[in-house]
């Protein structure tokens, strides 16, 4: 996969992009990255990359020439490849888990960070996606690019060390991870449950969706709304809520 990033601020991806998981992937050839500092592709003397809203209003506005020649030169790089571009606004639609599985599915995508207040509408013309981590406000977008990054490039193939990780991984099923557990058995009286050390591999599996299903239903029972559930699923949920009740 190729990753183009276009920022004013392209030394803020140099930590997050050399590091841990992604740091790996780079260094193993699996994905490329490129920080493109569009103030660079500015026609004016100056090298200015906003100016004043027509019809008034407060702060600056990204102009479209700089970035929409940006994507031009990042089109003439690699032609051959079939871009998602991919535009960090507040107004766009909420990354989630099932857009990051869709975007690491792409050869070649392109993320535009803001900055200031806004962009000329006229740059949307020329993106895929218009997309935001959240309803908050950054200061721009480039935390919210390295979060979509992180969060996709994770999912490609061969990048995490075991292949199972990012197919338990909370979101990834619909519903939020099960409890986990590692050593010692006995933390200061704080016990790890015995299902875990049965060796029954079917129990083990049933705890766990279970649980899920539990952690699910007390910190984000809207997720179930929109989920299908198998009828032991249900069982499970209405015990779930029955021993809710008797607490």
């Amino acid at each position: 996969m190729r990753i183009d990033i276009l920022t004013l601020f392209p030394t803020m991806f140099e930590g997050p992009m050399s590091e841990s998981i992604i740091g790996k992937a780079v260094e193993s050839g699996r994905v490329s990255i490129t920080c493109t500092n569009f103030r660079d592709f500015s026609d004016s003397k100056h090298r200015t990359v906003d100016d004043y809203p027509f019809g008034g209003g407060a702060g600056m506005l990204l102009k479209a020439q700089p970035i929409v020649d940006a994507l031009a030169a990042i089109q003439e790089q690699a032609p051959e490849t079939k871009k998602r571009v991919v535009l960090l606004d507040p107004a766009g639609k909420t990354f989630n888990q099932a857009m990051a599985e869709e975007f690491s599915d792409e050869e070649h995508l392109v993320f535009v960070c803001g900055h200031y207040e806004g962009f000329d509408e006229r740059i949307k013309k020329h993106v895929t996606d218009e997309v935001s981590i959240g309803d908050f406000v950054l200061t721009g977008g480039e935390l919210g690019a390295m979060v979509m990054v992180d969060a996709i490039v994770r999912l490609l193939p061969a990048v995490l060390g075991n292949e199972q990780s990012n197919k338990t991984d909370s979101f990834s099923t619909g519903l939020l991870e099960h409890p986990q557990y590692t050593r010692p058995r006995d933390f200061r009286g704080d016990m790890v449950p015995e299902v875990l050390f049965s060796g029954n591999h079917k129990l083990i599996a049933e705890w766990q969706e279970k649980e899920s299903l539990r952690k699910t239903l007390l910190r984000r029972p809207e997720l179930l709304e929109h989920m299908e559930l198998t009828p032991q699923q249900l069982k499970w949920l209405n015990e779930i809520k029955q021993e809710q009740q008797a607490l």
